[in-house]
């Protein structure tokens, strides 16, 4: 029997000059035909309004708390308000709005932290307009973290996965520089990051032994140390540590020939070294329905694997099929997290 969704996703709205709005109306407006998983958008409604008029797109807008949600989301769009400072002109971000865009985010966590959504959906933000009113995060994952930090209290290391239908990958490493790259690998992050891989893949994506192929860091993953250390030194201890607790692991595999398809066939989740180690396959693999989703942190959070966009914004050739692959993908774990429960 499917698991009872009383609860809708929570999505927020993203950065609004961006084509977050275009698309979150897209997935609404086929929400029959795509079967889109009932959801509140998190945002300013009169922008919303605005994008739908811009975009020729018959839809009744509903300003409503959780609780309704679910009941009106195949009449209307239900919209929990986060109003923005500023008029909200497409492909033209403003910081003005960070704020808005930051307190939707802030407000997404609470409400599924608390109960009131099952699961967090979040559109594309801009850092470089955030940064210009004090953001102080390196990107969406960190600011997320620190507020699940704040909530609970508990130090929190988020893992981002790129999922898709053909790979699973996570970097190690994320937004620092290549050359920084091997300063940043230590044996316990990339343990650390092994060991929450595993966790949610058994607890969320019930995956009762998953297995993980791990990618050395160096060309040949290293050659015997002719092509650099680092992955004798640093990697393989933590793969062999992890075979010790029962871990279906194997590594470090050269880059270069861990992502066809007879490679693919042997492992579940790919655990890269750096973030175009582990991007680049995923999006040439699955560029329009990679999920993005953050793992190791005390809610569920997926997100499209695209940027703002701003140059699409209002001309109605936004794709949306990442944000509908990201939204099954939220839906498909909360449901997982409720069979766990019963």
């Amino acid at each position: 029997m499917p698991p009872k969704r009383d609860r809708p996703l929570a999505l927020t709205m993203g950065d609004p000059a961006g084509i977050s709005l275009d698309i979150s109306l897209a997935v609404w407006m086929n929400r029959q035909a795509w079967q889109t998983p009932p959801f509140i958008l998190i945002g300013d409604p009169a922008a919303l309004a605005d994008r739908a008029r811009l975009l020729g797109c018959d839809v009744l807008i509903r300003e409503t708390d959780c609780t309704g949600a679910v009941a009106v989301f195949q009449d209307a769009l239900p919209v929990l308000p986060v109003p923005c400072a500023s008029p909200v002109t497409p492909g033209q971000p403003d910081s003005a709005n960070a704020g808005a865009i930051t307190g939707a985010i802030e407000t997404a966590v609470r409400l599924t932290m608390e109960g009131s959504t099952s699961a967090i959906v979040t559109n594309p933000i801009a850092k470089s307009v955030l940064y210009d009113a004090g953001f102080q995060f390196p990107g969406h994952t960190e600011f997320l973290a620190d507020i699940g930090q704040r909530l609970t209290g508990k130090p929190l290391l988020p893992v981002m996965m790129l999922a898709g239908p053909k790979l699973m990958a996570v970097p190690v490493t994320i937004h620092i520089p290549l050359k920084d790259v091997p300063a940043q690998l230590t044996s316990d992050l990339i343990y650390r990051t092994c060991a929450i891989t595993v966790r949610d893949l058994r607890d969320r994506f019930g995956l009762a032994s998953p297995r993980v192929a791990v990618a050395g860091l160096n060309p040949h993953a290293g050659e015997n140390g002719a092509l650099g250390l680092e992955d004798d030194a640093v990697i393989r201890p933590v793969i062999e540590w992890l075979k010790s607790e029962g871990v279906d692991i194997t590594g470090p595999l050269p880059a270069d020939t861990m992502f066809h398809d007879r490679a693919r066939a042997t492992y579940d989740v790919a655990i890269c070294m750096y973030h175009d180690q582990a991007l680049i396959p995923a999006k040439a693999l699955g560029f329009d329905d990679s999920v993005n989703v953050t793992l190791g942190l005390p809610f569920i959070r997926t997100s499209p694997d695209h940027g703002t966009a701003f140059s699409l914004a209002a001309k109605g050739i936004a794709r949306a099929d990442s944000l509908l692959a990201a939204l099954r993908m939220a839906q498909q774990l909360a449901d997982n997290a409720l069979r766990s429960q019963s």
